[in-house]
């Protein structure tokens, strides 16, 4: 399926509101997201069946011509066979008609993607984790969601209101006046619209072409800034100009801490539920499950709050932002860290970031994962050997420049902006070879795997002598690395 690509000067943006629904319109909100997850596993079974069917015929040696031939997963192919089958099988037949087309077109749609990952996947083009079958979705489980893409779908003049297909009018909880100002302008065209039910309320996400103001540019367009994102401080924002800026770790989950682990002592304390003994909760479980889940609805609203107002301020005043390409999945698996690296949202800033910069006019230079921003002295080139995590201050041993570690990350993605386009070999290239080429501009890791632990591994253990042919493979890459520089 082809891409949509908006029109020149236009950009495709999100506008969520929160929903206020009566007791029937959430229901209905609910039957939609339900009718929307029993598609979606007619869907996996109906593609899975001819999957199995083949591997029984080919267990009793019959010829590859004559098996069960396989059954497209195609959007247009799903939903042409569950038009006609919704109207007999015993699963559809008696309620399929109260819901909107739209709410059964999106299982199909999510199912048609499980099942591209999955191939794309397996044949080495999707980049990523492995991806692994689709599988049908639970229904005390699976999120409750909902995409319409046809029919009436509008926000009311009165900016208190949005109107859905089926669903009718419903009610807002704030104002919409961000996105029915554009569209009566003239500037803002919906494509689609989302609903979702999460963290205890229901949102609807308005998929719009909106075309972005021309005299909306940073305020400081030649000036480049270097982001160097932290546990102390969230990020250090360093210019091409010498100024810099400490945003610290508001760390709302640490604030937090004290009163979730007191609420998860009283909820471990009641009757909670047991899937294997089919024992339901009790209402005091519920009663405190829901005020624990508060708590961490607030939490992720205030940093999703926060974020957006550090990437909307950095953006606003620069065109061009350096950030790294952090690694947060192996940052995770440090044990002492991972609760904070989770609670600062690394890879959130960045994708912020990414888009913001793209509705300024500016761009997002995104250093190499091992260019060595804090081992680099931003004075004078540098490059230290090792830097544990524990040294906060960076102490040059060739000029004797002194500075906190994070403000030289900082300085060095600054200039690092200049030298990818310039192209010059010298601190902050991506091109340029360390004083210690066996390793020393990568980064320190945060935990070693013991070799015995990684041959024990599932998938077969690595031979001496291949890993002797890996070591001469990359030795003589480096070498011939060297002699085209």
């Amino acid at each position: 399926m082809k891409k949509f690509e908006p029109r020149p000067g236009f950009v495709v943006q999100a506008f969520r509101f929160a929903l206020d629904p009566n007791v029937t319109q959430e229901q209905r909100l609910r039957s939609h997201c339900g009718a929307a997850r029993a598609a979606y596993n007619w869907a996996v079974w109906w593609v899975m069946a001819s999957w199995w069917q083949r591997k029984a015929e080919g267990s009793y040696g019959i010829a590859e011509e004559e098996l069960t031939p396989w059954r497209p997963w195609s959007l247009l192919a799903l939903r042409k066979v569950f038009n006609e089958v919704k109207k007999t099988d015993p699963r559809f037949a008696g309620w399929w008609q109260e819901n909107s087309k739209e709410a059964y077109s999106t299982g199909l749609a999510n199912a048609a993607a499980a099942f591209d990952n999955y191939a794309r996947s397996k044949r080495g083009q999707r980049r990523g984790k492995r991806v692994g079958m689709p599988r049908q979705k639970s229904k005390h489980k699976a999120r409750l969601a909902c995409r319409f893409t046809t029919g009436t779908i509008r926000v009311e003049p009165d900016r208190r209101h949005v109107t859905l297909p089926r669903l009718g009018v419903i009610r807002t909880h704030e104002s919409t006046r961000k996105l029915e100002r554009r569209i009566a302008n003239g500037t803002a065209r919906i494509l689609s619209a989302t609903v979702r039910f999460e963290r205890g309320r229901w949102f609807v996400s308005f998929q719009v072409e909106t075309q972005r103001a021309a005299d909306r540019a940073a305020a400081r367009p030649d000036v480049v800034a270097g982001v160097d994102l932290g546990v102390t401080c969230l990020a250090v924002i360093a210019d091409s100009q010498g100024e810099v800026r400490f945003v610290p770790n508001p760390a709302h989950y640490d604030g937090a801490l004290h009163q979730l682990r007191r609420l998860s002592r009283r909820l471990a304390r009641r009757q909670g539920p047991d899937r294997r003994t089919g024992r339901k909760p009790s209402k005091r479980w519920a009663i405190a499950n829901a005020e624990r889940n508060r708590v961490h609805h607030r939490v992720a609203n205030l940093r999703q709050d926060g974020l957006h107002k550090l990437t909307t301020s950095i953006t606003a005043e620069y065109a061009t932002v350096v950030v790294e390409d952090l690694n947060v999945c192996g940052m995770l698996r440090n044990r002492r860290l991972a609760r904070k690296i989770a609670d600062a949202g690394f890879g959130e800033i960045r994708r912020q970031i990414t888009y913001k910069t793209g509705w300024v006019g500016g761009a997002t230079v995104v250093a190499n994962r091992w260019y060595p921003s804090s081992k680099t002295c931003s004075n004078c080139g540098a490059v230290k050997a090792k830097l544990p995590l524990h040294v906060r201050v960076f102490i040059c041993d060739v000029c004797g420049l002194v500075m906190d570690r994070d403000e030289n990350a900082a300085r060095n993605l600054a200039a690092l902006a200049a030298a990818v386009t310039t192209g010059t070999a010298v601190a902050g290239d991506q091109d340029a070879q360390a004083s210690n080429p066996r390793g020393a501009d990568r980064k320190t890791r945060a935990t070693t795997r013991s070799r015995q632990a990684t041959d024990g591994r599932a998938g077969g253990a690595t031979l001496p002598h291949q890993r002797q042919q890996e070591t001469r493979d990359r030795h003589q890459d480096t070498e011939a690395q060297l002699a085209l520089r």
